[in-house]
């Protein structure tokens, strides 16, 4: 995998909590990977259901109010 440029300043504010994930701060490897599996990045879920680490389509539009 590419290292980004910005890592360090996407870490900053990177919100998944899943810390051991080895695209954390890499937001183009991030969305790809999670597009890929048709899924929606942790970023884009609130804090409560981005612990839940499902990040289904499905379940993002449940969370959405």
């Amino acid at each position: 995998m590419p290292e980004c440029p910005e890592m360090e300043n996407n870490l900053e504010y990177c919100s998944c909590s899943y810390e051991s994930c080895p695209r954390k701060g890499n937001c183009c490897a991030c969305i790809q990977y999670h597009n890929n599996k048709g899924e929606i990045p942790g970023c884009l879920f609130d804090e409560e259901a981005e612990k839940t680490y499902n990040r289904s389509r499905k379940y993002f539009l449940q969370t959405q109010n």
